[in-house]
């Protein structure tokens, strides 16, 4: 059996419509795309969005499945993964929810629902150093995010790469996953900004 899926929120706050569809194949840029098995990539990322997003992909085709208040995506977004809606009532709010999960794991729907009821019931609002990468990727245009190529050590090459402002140095490239906490502050917007670290539940 494979690696367990590891079940990540990768952007904060409900998504915009245009957001939603950037979101949907975030990794589209991978310099690996069509030579690499993607599924580890999507499978297990979920984000919020609006009541208003939720129903218009419930109209855009008819569903694979619907179970109760969820309902998945008939297109595949790779392998066995696909698109799952969720309409999950916490702390008596209706909320909305995407996730991307592995039907090929009977067990993934669930484990994605649970997960986001837990994320999204802690009583501190809060994000991980994880979830903050994980915004900033997620928002930062194509533009200003790469990966790194044949200039960077050949153990860094394919790691994530963004663009920030550096005092002294202009603007310069930097992994994500190597941004320090000031960095990681500069580049979320503001309301994000002071948000205490989030522990384990």
């Amino acid at each position: 059996m494979s690696d367990p899926i590891s079940i990540r929120k990768i952007f904060e706050g409900p998504a915009s419509r245009q957001q939603m569809f950037a979101l949907f194949d975030r990794h589209a840029r991978r310099p690996t795309r069509g030579q690499d098995e993607p599924a580890a990539l999507y499978a297990g990322e979920w984000f919020e969005i609006s009541e208003a997003e939720h129903d218009y992909m419930f109209e855009i085709l008819p569903p694979l499945w619907i179970r109760g208040s969820m309902f998945a995506m008939r297109e595949f977004m790779t392998g066995s993964v696909t698109s799952v809606f969720f309409a999950l009532r916490i702390d008596g709010a209706l909320r909305h929810f995407h996730g991307y999960c592995d039907l090929s794991d009977h067990g993934s729907v669930e484990a994605m629902r649970l997960a986001i009821i837990d994320r999204e019931s802690r009583p501190v609002r809060a994000m991980t150093r994880e979830e903050r990468l994980e915004h900033i990727w997620s928002s930062t245009a194509n533009a200003y995010r790469g990966y790194a190529g044949d200039r960077w050590p050949p153990a860094l090459q394919g790691e994530r790469t963004v663009m920030i402002w550096s005092n002294g140095k202009g603007t310069i490239l930097k992994l994500l996953n190597e941004l320090t906490d000031e960095e990681i502050a500069a580049k979320l917007p503001v309301q994000f900004r002071h948000l205490p670290d989030t522990v384990a539940a």
